[in-house]
């Protein structure tokens, strides 16, 4: 399913947030003041919340920066864009994630960058669902190929994770943290997740979708399905807005460099860095492996990227997966 017409057209008239009333959109529109407000009232199944105002007429919560593939572009470094073989944006996916591991299907190259305004059934780990309004956020996928299987690939996510830190110390933000295996934190507070996807041989050749999602603003409305402590950029920054565009091209000039020389380094080269981004280390947490749930402290991570928990009774004991919760104890 796809944004209409009628909706696109209301929606670029009230992205620059201000008021509008309903003669003028129906005017500019070219139909009736009952179908403006039809349509108005259609932008909730978006993840939208018209307001609405007596004597001054409709707006929306907040100015809406569309996605462009030119503004992108123009924040890509060199190397990156001869990387990148397609940089497409949609305007509604299921998901970023779901649209490339269908491409991949069809043999699409890697650097294929997919980012959409809206997804109506984003995508989170173990299957969750990840909050995904129109225009508001980052929903941000890459197609990548290696060749010598999954193995070869072992601790990208935590690779990408960095990638993430990086882009956003860039644009000014600190005391952001990671949170294993690739959670993207902020004072005990998701401000985005990493989802990969591998696809392929087991010894051979393998396609990897990359998934990105981070908050850049949360409506009320949405954040209301939201089932954990969760941040987005704009309240971090103190109500400030960021734009979507720098931020997807500054996430793409640090994360393609990542994968274009992972295969050869690994994961040696972020480890250091990674360690110095961990928000768990030390804390006392909860980690949920199969149908167990073990408490203790984090100790960091080993030189393979396993997540090391110290147990009460003095052990260490190493995961590959798991997912781990800060204790409330």
């Amino acid at each position: 399913m796809t944004i209409t017409d009628q909706q696109k057209k209301i929606l670029g008239l009230l992205a620059d947030g201000e008021f509008h009333s309903g003669s003028v959109l129906a005017d500019t529109l070219g139909v009736s003041r009952s179908a403006v407000w039809k349509q108005l009232h259609s932008l909730t199944e978006l993840g939208l919340e018209p307001v609405a105002v007596s004597g001054k007429g409709y707006r929306l919560e907040r100015p809406i920066e569309f996605l462009s593939s030119e503004k992108i572009e123009s924040v890509l470094m060199e190397n990156v864009r001869l990387n990148i073989s397609d940089l497409n944006i949609h305007d509604r996916l299921d998901s970023t994630n779901n649209h490339l591991i269908n491409l991949a299907k069809s043999a699409a190259r890697s650097g294929t960058v997919c980012l959409a305004e809206f997804q109506t059934a984003g995508k989170g780990r173990r299957g969750r669902s990840w909050v995904s309004p129109f225009g508001s956020n980052i929903y941000l996928s890459v197609l990548w190929h290696f060749q010598n299987g999954p193995s070869a690939i072992s601790g990208l996510s935590l690779a990408v994770g960095v990638s993430v830190i990086r882009a956003l110390a860039s644009l000014g933000l600190s005391g952001i943290g990671l949170k294993w295996p690739n959670d993207i934190y902020w004072q005990e507070h998701k401000l985005g997740g990493i989802l990969i996807e591998v696809t392929g041989e087991t010894h051979g050749p393998c396609s990897v979708v990359i998934g990105i999602g981070l908050n850049v603003y949360i409506p009320d409305r949405e954040a209301a399905m939201i089932d954990q402590a969760w941040i987005d950029l704009t309240r971090i920054m103190g109500g400030v807005s960021i734009s979507r565009n720098r931020l997807a091209g500054t996430l793409l000039n640090e994360l393609l460099p990542i994968l274009a020389d992972y295969e050869s380094h690994g994961l040696t080269p972020y480890l250091d860095e990674w360690r110095s981004y961990d928000c768990l280390e030390g804390r006392p947490v909860v980690i949920y492996h199969g149908d167990s749930a073990i408490t203790g402290n984090a100790g960091g991570i080993d030189d393979n990227g396993l997540f090391r928990l110290m147990t009460a009774d003095g052990k260490a004991c190493c995961f590959a997966s798991g997912e781990v919760s800060f204790s409330k104890n």
